[in-house]
């Protein structure tokens, strides 16, 4: 794993935690979010809003989700497979 990897997994992690599980969509996870849709994650040359996130990553999530592990897992193979990390 890559220090951006790690330090985005902490990032979404810890941004994501405090969300009601289980969530059934992404709209779910605004409430945690502390800057709502326009929360920033920046590590190393890689930044994005929660916004531009879920504009991109809609068809790689398999909502609903539990805990934050299993989202946090899907987020990063998401940003990953669209070329995001």
């Amino acid at each position: 794993m890559s220090d951006t990897e790690a330090e985005l997994r902490s990032q979404l992690t810890e941004a994501f935690e405090g969300a009601d599980y289980p969530v059934s969509n992404q709209m779910d996870l605004v409430p945690a979010l502390p800057s709502g849709p326009g929360t920033r994650f920046e590590a190393g040359d890689t930044s994005f809003t929660a916004m531009e996130m879920a504009a991109k990553l809609g068809s790689h999530q398999e909502f609903p989700y539990d805990d934050v592990e299993s989202l946090v897992d899907d987020v990063i193979e998401g940003l990953k497979a669209e070329d995001m990390l």
